[in-house]
């Protein structure tokens, strides 16, 4: 398991391209019949990634987290961007189909990831945090998370919000989590930009098309910085930091964020107009 540290505004508004992306972006997340993490010093989330083929995956526990299994002391939210599949927590199996949600809390000691039919397997990406407190594993559909429609053709950003991992939807100890579909047209996401220094986010983008690209907006509001993404990427963003990008099609994102407070709506405005 990949360990980072976190970076301060002043040394990231220094970074190279290259710096940049080895600090913030996540790559190689999915990889056929293996479990893939990152562990943030950002409030403590992992971000994680499986894609079983061949066989099923069990979630690993790593030395890093001084625990007797992974989720002793954690949470984890689960979505499946994939084909049709099938998670077991807790000795209990609940089948997956994509975009829906899967959540189990601290507690569950073990949890296997597998795919319905190899040549469309599932594609699960993975959202694990600290929690204090047990809540009960609990699944959602895309129609349970109460979807609402955004924005307009007219600034390009005519969208659906799905909110799972919620104070109004599954409960958890701290984590949040999403996600959002871009109409045909639309690519700019996020906007109006914010920041909400009282938590960390991180977005995994999804259904991108292979010869596409995502331009992904990060840094102060005042010194913005970028970094080019493609498909089943994600990137993480710091409390101080933007995160709003632009596609060169349409496209999906998962969001998560963590810290204190689940409250979707705390931000801090970064109008466009004042943007540099």
């Amino acid at each position: 398991m990949e360990i980072r540290f976190q970076n301060s505004p002043k040394e990231t508004k220094g970074m190279t391209t290259e710096e940049l992306r080895s600090n913030f972006l996540c790559e190689n997340l999915m990889r056929v019949d293996d479990i893939t993490y990152i562990y943030s010093h950002y409030d403590r989330m992992i971000v994680g990634g499986v894609k079983p083929v061949k066989k099923a995956v069990s979630l690993k526990n790593y030395p890093e987290l001084k625990s007797e299994y992974f989720l002793e002391r954690r949470e984890i939210g689960i979505i499946n961007v994939g084909g049709e599949g099938k998670v077991t927590a807790g000795g209990t199996e609940y089948p997956l189909n994509k975009l829906e949600c899967l959540y189990a809390g601290k507690g569950v000691q073990e949890i296997t990831f597998k795919s319905v039919n190899e040549a469309e397997p599932a594609i699960f990406f993975l959202l694990s945090v600290p929690a204090h407190h047990s809540y009960p594993t609990t699944k959602y559909t895309k129609e349970q998370a109460a979807p609402v429609d955004l924005g307009s053709p007219a600034t390009s950003n005519e969208r659906t919000i799905y909110k799972y991992i919620h104070a109004d939807g599954i409960k958890s100890c701290q984590l949040v989590m999403g996600l959002t579909v871009l109409k045909e047209g639309s690519v700019w996401n996020s906007v109006p930009p914010h920041t909400h220094t009282r938590r960390m986010e991180v977005y995994f983008y999804f259904d991108v098309p292979d010869q596409q690209r995502i331009f992904h907006m990060m840094g102060e509001p005042q010194q913005t910085r970028h970094l080019i993404m493609q498909n089943h990427e994600a990137v993480i963003s710091a409390p101080w930091s933007v995160h709003f990008g632009c596609g060169t099609s349409n496209y999906s994102f998962i969001w998560g964020m963590a810290g204190e407070n689940q409250q979707f709506t705390d931000m801090d405005p970064a109008p466009i107009t004042e943007l540099k």
